[in-house]
C-alpha cells in the first residue's frame, strides 16, 4: 500500500536512479537526477530532522547510477554523463572523484564479492573495471555497439553478469571466459528497439530485459534457452525516463512503471498479474528498488523527483 507520508519530494530535476541503503533497521531511499544532483531521503527520520531529506550536487552532469554495495552501506559510488565517478566519504558529507573519462558513463555496479571494485559501461559499449586498491582500470572490453546501460551480477554464479544495450541487445557474459578482443556471449536477447534494463531475479534463474520496443523479455531454463516476450507500454517519451524493470523479493514478479500512474506486477506465470493503484500516486514511475531486507517494500521515482514508498501495510 501506500500511504500519503510515503510520498517525498526529493529532488528538482528527473530520477534516474534510484536504490535502497542497505540497513536492516532503517530504510533510506538514495537518489540521482537529470540535474547532477544527489538525495537522500530518510523514510524514519523524526518530525524536524529537516524532513529526511539531504541533497548533494557533486556531478554536473545527469547522474546515469548509484551502486551501493549490498556489504558496506559506506560504499556508495556514482557515476555520470560528466564522465566521472565518485565515492561518497559519508562522514564528511563529500563526493571524491576516483576516475575521470573524456566520455560518458552510462551505468555502475558492485561486484558481490568485492568491495574494493565497480564495473562501469563506457562511451559506445565499453565495460571498465576498475580497483580502489591501485586507483586504476584493471581490465578493459568491448561489449556494445552503443551504450550500456545497465550492468547486472547473478546472485548465484557471481562470474555471471548482465549487460544492456542501446545498440538493441542484452547479453550474458562469464567473466572467466571473457576476451579483450570479439568476446563472446553466453546469450544474447535480439529487440527491434534500445534495452534499457537486463536484470537476473533473486535466485538466478531469470533474466528479465525492458526494451523501448513495447516488450519485456523473461529469459529461463537451464541456460537460459527459454525466452518469453511480453507486450507492454513502453513508450514514455523525451521527458519521462525509460522503464525498467525490476524483481521484486523471489523468481515470481517484476514489476514495472505504468503509463496511467501506477505499478504493473508482471508475474512469470502468464496467468497472473496485477497493477498496484493508489489515489496518492500522482505522478507516472519510472525507475524502481526493491528493499533488499524488507519484503513489501517498493520505492519508485518519478520525473518531477518525487519518491513513493510502498510497503505491505
Amino acid at each position: 500500500m501506500l500511504k500519503e507520508e510515503n510520498v517525498k519530494k526529493v529532488l528538482k530535476g528527473r530520477i534516474l536512479t534510484v536504490q535502497f541503503l542497505p540497513f536492516v533497521d532503517r530504510t533510506v531511499i538514495v537518489t540521482g537526477d537529470k540535474l547532477g544532483h544527489v538525495g537522500f531521503w530518510d523514510v524514519d527520520a523524526e518530525e524536524g530532522e529537516e524532513d529526511g531529506v539531504y541533497v548533494y550536487d557533486p556531478h554536473s552532469a545527469p547522474v546515469s547510477g548509484i551502486s551501493v554495495h549490498s556489504l558496506s552501506s559506506t560504499k556508495i559510488f556514482t557515476c555520470s554523463y560528466d564522465g566521472l565517478i565518485r565515492l561518497m566519504d559519508v562522514q564528511k558529507e563529500t563526493f571524491n572523484m576516483v576516475y575521470s573519462s573524456d566520455y560518458l558513463i552510462y551505468s555502475i555496479c558492485h561486484p558481490p564479492d568485492n568491495v574494493s571494485s565497480i564495473y562501469f559501461g563506457e562511451a559506445a559499449g565499453d565495460l571498465k573495471l576498475w580497483d580502489e586498491r591501485t586507483g586504476k582500470i584493471s581490465s578493459a572490453w568491448y561489449l556494445h555497439e552503443q551504450r550500456i546501460n545497465t550492468i547486472d551480477f547473478n546472485p548465484v554464479n557471481i562470474n555471471m553478469i548482465a549487460t544492456s544495450s542501446t545498440d538493441g541487445t542484452a547479453c550474458i557474459w562469464d567473466l572467466r571466459k571473457l576476451k579483450t578482443h570479439q568476446p563472446e556471449s553466453l546469450k544474447a536477447v535480439q529487440h527491434k528497439r534500445a534495452v534499457h534494463s537486463a536484470y537476473f531475479s533473486p535466485g538466478g534463474i531469470h533474466l528479465a530485459t525492458t526494451s523501448i520496443d513495447d516488450k519485456v523479455g523473461i529469459l529461463s531454463g537451464v541456460n537460459f534457452d527459454n525466452l518469453s516476450m511480453i507486450q507492454h507500454d513502453n513508450q514514455t517519451g523525451r521527458w519521462l525516463s525509460s522503464f525498467r524493470a525490476i524483481w521484486g523479493w523471489d523468481d515470481s514478479y517484476l514489476f514495472l512503471g505504468n503509463m496511467k500512474r501506477a505499478v504493473d506486477v508482471i508475474s512469470t506465470d502468464p496467468k497472473k498479474g496485477t497493477s498496484l493503484v493508489s489515489e496518492y500516486m500522482t505522478s507516472i514511475p519510472c525507475r524502481f528498488a526493491a528493499h533488499p531486507y524488507q519484503i513489501g517494500s517498493l520505492a519508485c521515482a518519478t520525473a518531477g523527483g518525487k519518491v513513493f514508498f510502498w510497503t505491505k501495510k
